[in-house]
């Protein structure tokens, strides 16, 4: 039988999705078929799967660990806020339309089912799944019929590793506090604690560590140091991912970077999506990247993005409320560059039509109107993942590009006739008569290191390419999976960890999904 080991938190960004990533990875390495898993995920990061749907981004950057294809059975059920108060409800892949809390409160006894069913496809193809869960397991308001945390651990009857993360103190209480707030079968399943970012001397924590032995029965199986400089893409806010990926400050841990020469912004938009767009010019050593929040000076760059968005409309009137519209104006005229990416692209345009009130209210908005072209939005999602070349004749390099389309609505008007990307058997996007504005649909856009060096240097990056310039992400995002894998490795005995949580791992197997043999 496959063997299934959960990882919950005393609270959010624990470490969770980091943590599952890495043991995606040891295991991985070890020889074993793993496979992450989510039964209920709440993020605007979301990638393109292989069979054509839509999951959490946390699940795609854990398959990469896992070196398969990410699937929508990694991520039955997929919220995506569009409003302080409802969200998006996505189910293996594709959306059902959208909820506020109380009716999915009450639609979660209809939605376990479907985690259930791709969690028993996975099992049957792997030795191990690492399930990820959300939030915290003591959250008392939302138990009843709970699919995220215990609830599934319950159905499936899987341990738990139990995470707290004690850079924000409270470690010990945090821990011994969630046990109180479970049932006793619940309690039972917790086989280990994992304290997490932990800075300075370990046998500090030993009286600390043996008190929590003593009042709880359960081992701390580890402590695990806090990785300075760590990039692991976040599943949701982008507030402590536009600095460094543990919180140190933006740029901190490379020393390039003090000679950076392009400056980038990007509004920081109330429904901002797959900010993950950015973390390839946040971490690339000639690039400074600032995100803009609400209220804030709008400084001189040399290159704006206009991000995705879960809800353009509303996000375009917070552009026109914060006054983007006469900076963006201005920037142009200086000769600044712009990028619009998806709900950014649509903002751009004369205007955006919602005659179905998929946003909200049924209606149009007017658009920023900086080129000739107009977004209908319709009910279907589009959700593919793409390839293609950078057009030689807008860009001085033609450059190979990769990405994933997550967008709802189609764009038409006379300027598509200048397109910014070939697809091969369609275009993307648009590109200006002046050279100034690249509209494109594709989210991943910088990911390729070749596609991110043109762009950058139509912004009016100097790099000198054939002597290794630019910045490689797909390499560094391998090498900073490595990297918690082996700190894994390092601080947690893995056949300790098997032993203490009771898994059995049986001979490797091949998958449906991904066969090295």
């Amino acid at each position: 039988m496959t063997s299934t080991l959960m990882i919950q938190g005393t609270t959010s960004n624990a470490g969770k999705s980091v943590i599952a990533t890495g043991l995606c990875r040891l295991f991985h390495s070890k020889g074993f078929r793993v496979a992450p898993f989510k039964p209920q995920n709440m993020a605007l990061n979301s990638a393109v799967t292989i069979d054509g749907g839509e999951i959490g981004r946390a699940q795609a950057v854990q398959a990469l660990a896992c070196g398969i294809e990410p699937h929508t059975d990694m991520n039955p059920i997929l919220l995506k806020p569009n409003s302080d108060q409802g969200a998006q409800v996505i189910i293996n892949g594709h959306s059902i339309g959208n909820m506020d809390a109380t009716a999915y409160h009450a639609f979660k006894k209809d939605a376990m089912p479907y985690a259930l069913a791709s969690y028993h496809r996975l099992a049957a193809q792997y030795d191990l799944i690492i399930v990820e869960g959300a939030g915290s397991p003591a959250e008392i308001n939302l138990r009843e019929n709970d699919i995220a945390n215990m609830g599934f651990a319950t159905a499936v009857d899987c341990a738990v590793l139990l995470v707290a993360d004690i850079d924000r103190g409270g470690v010990f209480a945090h821990l011994a506090g969630t046990l109180d707030c479970l049932a006793d079968d619940e309690r039972k399943r917790v086989g280990g604690f994992l304290i997490n970012r932990f800075r300075g001397d370990k046998t500090l924590l030993d009286s600390g560590i043996d008190w929590l032995t003593e009042k709880t029965g359960i081992q701390t199986l580890g402590v695990l140091p806090y990785l300075t400089g760590l990039h692991i893409e976040a599943e949701d806010a982008v507030d402590h991912r536009c600095r460094d990926g543990n919180g140190d400050d933006e740029n901190s841990h490379d020393e390039n970077r003090k000679a950076t020469r392009l400056k980038v912004i990007v509004p920081r938009l109330p429904r901002i999506s797959n900010h993950t767009d950015f973390d390839v010019l946040r971490l690339h050593p000639q690039v400074e990247l600032r995100f803009i929040d609400e209220g804030q000076d709008i400084p001189p760059s040399d290159l704006i993005v206009l991000p995705g968005s879960k809800n353009a409309i509303n996000d375009l009137n917070w552009l026109i409320e914060n006054q983007w519209t006469e900076h963006v104006k201005k920037h142009l005229r200086y000769g600044g560059k712009l990028i619009g990416i998806c709900g950014g692209y649509q903002m751009i345009g004369q205007a955006i039509h919602d005659p179905n009130g998929i946003e909200g209210k049924a209606g149009s908005r007017q658009g920023l109107q900086l080129m000739d072209f107009e977004t209908r939005l319709e009910p279907v999602k589009k959700l593919t993942r793409v390839s293609g070349t950078l057009f030689a004749g807008i860009l001085s390099d033609e450059a190979e590009v990769e990405g994933y389309e997550i967008h709802l609505g189609s764009t038409t008007g006379p300027d598509l006739d200048r397109p910014a990307i070939n697809l091969g058997d369609r275009f993307d996007g648009v590109i200006s008569k002046d050279n100034q504005i690249l509209c494109t649909y594709l989210h991943g856009v910088f990911d390729c290191h070749e596609a991110c060096d043109a762009l950058l240097k139509w912004a009016g990056l100097e790099n000198d390419l054939k002597n290794g310039g630019g910045f490689d992400y797909k390499t560094f995002r391998h090498r900073q999976i490595d990297r918690v894998a082996k700190m894994l490795e390092t601080e947690i005995d893995y056949r300790q960890l098997i032993a203490s949580i009771g898994i059995k791992l049986n001979e490797p197997k091949c998958s449906k999904y991904y066969c090295q043999h």
